[in-house]
């Protein structure tokens, strides 16, 4: 019951902040997406301080559980973040559940309860080879590495999708190694857990996962962004708690198919839910936006933006426009004829 208390209240937690850093971050300027000057104008702004306050209350609930429990079954109730985000942003927005609110959060929370139901995640399994231990850890950077890669090729929108993925990713790695570190910190001590690369690990993969998660809240909206990162972090932490941790999952037919079912439920409601009026819908912050959804290319980006992907300079140039031949240029030569 503990592990369930704390891994809820981690997700409240994380929910809230979530939705706070999102409210500041689409404010930062455009210019600043992935790179590490974002979270130094991210500390100058009160509502993000206070959304990261949240965030680190729910990391260390969040660890605390996974001291007590199974990655394969703290990761599922971790995912119900989106709710209490969903609920702080209704409270922003005024807008009601309605039958799609509703209906996404029955369906996150009978995912959930599915696959912990069919699964019956145990831990004890005998540890994981080195190679088998780096494969898993392999696999996920480098996920996370050609997701990153791919995203500075898509326009805005979908970069922040698929920027949201990479550190999904990321954070279930993340907890995955927090659970290592926590199990031999209470049976080898402090000093054996600053002695192995664990705990470094976890601060690494925290801080580029920040990076990555205030990327994608500056680039578009909550809706782009927090569904996928919901729905990459549990997978990725099963898989990890599986691959490497000695985790077990019920593996008969019949419960195999009932945890694909809980797992395929728990994405589904997290896009219903994200998709919902609720969650902000517009960036409105600095950068041009003005709080249209439209998609902007990677040529608008600062560093490489020019003419590609912006608007026809003969509808928007007007009289002063130098070193364009725009419509005024044409038609002053054609008076002076």
């Amino acid at each position: 019951m503990a592990v369930f208390l704390l891994a809820l209240s981690a997700a409240c937690f994380l929910g809230l902040g979530f939705v706070l850093q999102q409210h500041a971050a689409q404010r930062a300027p455009r210019a600043d997406l992935l790179h590490w000057r974002l979270l130094l104008d991210l500390l100058r702004m009160p509502e993000w301080l206070l959304g990261t306050g949240f965030m680190v209350i729910g990391l260390i609930l969040s660890a605390l559980a996974l001291n007590q429990g199974e990655v394969s079954l703290v990761e599922p109730l971790l995912a119900t973040n989106l709710i209490f985000a969903m609920a702080l942003a209704r409270v922003l927005t005024r807008q009601t559940l309605g039958r799609s609110g509703w209906a996404g959060v029955v369906l996150l929370a009978l995912g959930v309860t599915v696959f912990i139901v069919a699964g019956r995640p145990t831990g004890g399994g005998p540890p994981a080879s080195e190679l088998r231990h780096w494969l898993v850890i392999g696999t996920v950077v480098g996920l996370t590495l050609l997701l990153v890669s791919f995203a500075r090729r898509l326009p805005l929108f979908e970069e922040a999708t698929l920027l949201a993925l990479a550190a999904g990713l990321l954070y279930g790695l993340q907890d995955a190694l927090t659970r290592t570190t926590t199990q031999r910190l209470d049976h080898q001590g402090l000093d054996a857990v600053l002695r192995s690369w664990q705990p470094y690990a976890v601060v690494v993969a925290g801080v580029v996962g920040l990076l990555l998660v205030q990327s994608a809240f500056e680039a578009a909206p909550l809706r782009m962004s927090l569904p996928a990162l919901t729905a990459a972090q549990p997978i990725s932490g099963i898989a990890c708690a599986v691959g490497f941790l000695g985790d077990r999952l019920r593996v008969t037919p019949g419960a195999l198919a009932w945890e694909v079912i809980g797992l395929i439920a728990i994405v589904i409601g997290v896009v219903v839910i994200g998709r919902h009026p609720a969650l902000p819908g517009s960036t409105g912050g600095s950068g041009g936006s003005g709080g249209s959804p439209e998609p902007v290319g990677p040529a608008d980006r600062p560093p490489g933006a020019s003419t590609e992907g912006a608007p026809d300079p003969g509808s928007s140039a007007g009289p002063g426009t130098g070193g364009t031949t725009g419509t005024t240029g044409t038609t002053g030569t054609t008076g002076t004829d």
